[in-house]
């Protein structure tokens, strides 16, 4: 089979599961089969675009030209691939998870839970093999609108209004900049494909480049930089799994990843190395990294302060990527991959805590770990990964980010705010990430609150949280096939550019 057909499968095989598992309602075993059974389909088939991909004659694919100049077109690439990787793995165990979570806490919808899963998940293989920014800005939105319902899931009125601050936001900021910035660069460049080294060298002037360059570090609101992060903790109504589609599986990964092709590809790392301005842009995701990590220090709602971990975490993305060095670049494309399974594990934990003990609160889980163990663990795991302690797999990214902040060829003061803001939100990361198994552990239960015949989740959830948990141990000792994914894919990028 060739590897333009196996992509193509990427967009089919979700799509259609989605289909075929929107008429199985009164039939939820079958549904639940079907959804494992494509979730695992569309794994195996980016697992066989990996393995064979240096053997691949890889060329580009157009599905329609619907104006002169402009296609909706998709070519394999190694940073595509690497998103397709994460999605599709992560896809399979959430599909693992939800089964054990939406029946143990009796949701409603759940059809239209898992069919709007599985059209997300298309609208993602889509953005991943995007060859040019038009393809990518479509599928984008196609990304917000299928996910929405799954943020309103509940339909109660704070869903509702949940629901209309992710549309309104994520729709507003594409609309307003993003679509803007993409019609700026097509006017004076004539094309919106992704070129090596990109596009805008010889079309615009370096006075310039940082106006341009907000247009999309903003419109690309799924990266959650400040002050365009509201959205992320709104969405924490939704169910667990939703959450965990969100913050690791697709939604916010889909935006840094948008932002990693826009700065390669459309810009270019030289051209925004040689823009006095852009350096100075940098400031926002530090500013998002510390502020989003201070006000997690102030929720006892556990999912919401995983909400403003993630939106501290995804700037350090950003903050690798805009870096415009190797070592930034690698390390950044790395972590999109090393905290989606981190904090994937995180949120199982959380969920798993919510269907067995009915608690949400931070401050209602002293000795709740003596009762469930291994969902404590596993949270543990999940939390020394995301504060880059080896061994485990966070470690590896937040070393090359540290080592890209050194490397940095702008101002000094900016290197050394870079990497100050990097150490000090770590040190915060343990503070409001590690209290948590602390308190479950070594905490002691007040006696109004009970614990007596807590346990732990159904296996199904069991399954879904042991795996992202070992894969963050695995994953420091053999990082392929994320590490030479992002390496290569990063210094393709950013060949040729002074670091």
């Amino acid at each position: 089979m060739t590897a333009q057909v196996l992509m193509l499968l990427t967009f089919i095989i979700p799509f259609f599961g989605a289909i075929v598992i929107s008429r199985l309602d009164k039939h939820p075993n079958v549904r639940e089969l079907v959804t494992i059974a494509t979730a695992t389909s569309l794994f195996i088939v980016v697992l066989n675009l990996y393995l064979n991909f240096e053997n691949s004659d890889i060329t580009a694919w157009t599905l329609a030209q619907p104006v002169e100049g402009l296609s909706i077109t998709f070519a394999i690439n190694r940073l595509g691939l690497m998103f397709a990787l994460i999605a599709s793995s992560l896809w399979l165990v959430t599909s693992i998870y939800a089964i054990g979570y939406m029946r143990s806490h009796q949701e409603q919808n759940q059809t239209r839970f898992y069919t709007m899963f599985a059209i997300a998940i298309a609208a993602v293989m889509a953005i991943a093999f995007s060859d040019n920014l038009f393809t990518l800005f479509l599928f984008y939105e196609a990304l917000t609108l299928s996910t929405y319902p799954l943020v309103t899931h509940k339909g109660d009125e704070k869903s509702r209004r949940s629901g209309r601050i992710y549309l309104g936001i994520l729709m507003g900021t594409s609309i307003g900049l993003f679509l803007f910035g993409m019609l700026i660069v097509w006017q004076i460049t004539g094309t919106l494909t992704f070129t090596e080294g990109g596009i805008l060298q010889g079309h615009i002037s370096s006075g310039w480049v940082a106006g341009l360059y907000l247009l999309f570090l903003f419109g690309i609101g799924k990266a959650a930089v400040m002050p365009i992060h509201r959205w992320l903790p709104a969405a924490m109504v939704a169910p667990t799994p939703v959450s965990a589609l969100l913050h690791a599986v697709a939604v916010v990964k889909a935006g840094v990843f948008a932002l990693l092709k826009v700065t390669l590809f459309i810009f270019g790392p030289e051209l925004l190395q040689g823009s006095f301005w852009y350096q100075w842009l940098i400031f926002f995701p530090l500013i998002t990294i510390l502020v989003a990590s201070l006000v997690a220090l102030t929720r006892d709602n556990l999912k919401e302060r995983l909400a403003y971990s993630t939106i501290s975490q995804l700037s350090y993305i950003v903050l690798g990527i805009m870096m415009v060095n190797s070592a930034g670049m690698f390390g950044g494309a790395l972590h999109i991959a090393m905290h989606a399974f981190a904090k994937i594990s995180l949120f199982f934990a959380a969920g798993a805590i919510l269907i067995t003990a009915h608690k949400t609160k931070i401050s209602e889980l002293a000795g709740l770990g003596r009762q469930m163990p291994f969902t404590f663990g596993v949270f543990l795991i999940g939390t020394l990964s995301i504060i880059g302690l080896p061994p485990l797999a966070g470690f590896w990214s937040k070393w090359y980010l540290i080592m890209g902040g050194i490397e940095f060829t702008g101002a000094e003061f900016i290197r050394w705010s870079i990497v100050i803001t990097l150490l000090l939100s770590s040190l915060l990361n343990i503070y409001y990430l590690g209290i948590i198994p602390l308190k479950g552990y070594f905490g002691t239960s007040p006696k109004t609150q009970p614990s007596a015949g807590i346990k732990e989740a159904p296996l199904p959830c069991l399954v879904g949280l042991a795996i992202p948990a070992a894969l963050c141990i695995y994953l420091f000792f053999h990082p392929e096939p994320f590490y030479s994914l992002a390496q290569i894919g990063a210094e393709a990028g950013t060949s040729g550019v002074q670091n």
